[in-house]
């Protein structure tokens, strides 16, 4: 909104016998009180909001053993069992580098086996299965980003 028009809209309010219009668009906020009593006078208030919302910091904290959310596909696979990630960050496939991969295609899993790790704010957090069965495909590459509720691994339970 430019100059002009926020003086329009002055002028309309005060015109029109509102005692208070908030307008708010993309990135400006306005609001016009009037007061109608003897000598009208008005109050215009302008405020340019930030061009990006920042979010509050949160204090890294240890985090326990995350359990992987575990829901069945609606694919042409649907006897296959999908491995979600339960957070967001980097999911990587060894403890460390040096280290073996936790599970290969192929590998048998049990109920709390690890599966990955998932890095998120400087924490390494473990995934665990919650259930038993066949890895038949991994769906993430080594160190790449991955979302809340992402498919990670397809299990053949049977």
């Amino acid at each position: 909104m430019d100059l002009k028009e926020i003086q329009n809209l002055i002028k309309f309010v005060a015109n029109s016998g509102v005692a208070e219009v908030k307008l708010e668009m993309d990135d400006v906020k306005i609001t016009i009180r009037t007061t109608l009593e003897g000598n009208a006078t008005e109050t215009t208030y302008v405020q340019q909001m930030p061009a990006q919302n920042v979010l509050p910091q949160v204090a890294p904290q240890q985090i326990a053993p995350v359990v992987a959310i575990v829901e069945a596909p609606v694919v042409e696979n649907s006897h296959y069992i999908t491995i979600k990630s339960p957070i967001i960050g980097t999911f990587y496939r060894k403890p460390s580098p040096d280290k073996p991969m936790f599970i290969e295609v192929g590998k048998t899993i049990a109920k709390g086996d690890v599966l990955c790790v998932i890095e998120a704010m400087k924490l390494f957090n473990e995934i665990e299965s919650e259930v038993s069965g066949k890895i038949v495909k991994i769906l993430v590459d080594d160190m790449s980003p991955v979302e809340f509720d992402q498919p990670l691994f397809l299990v053949d339970p049977s």
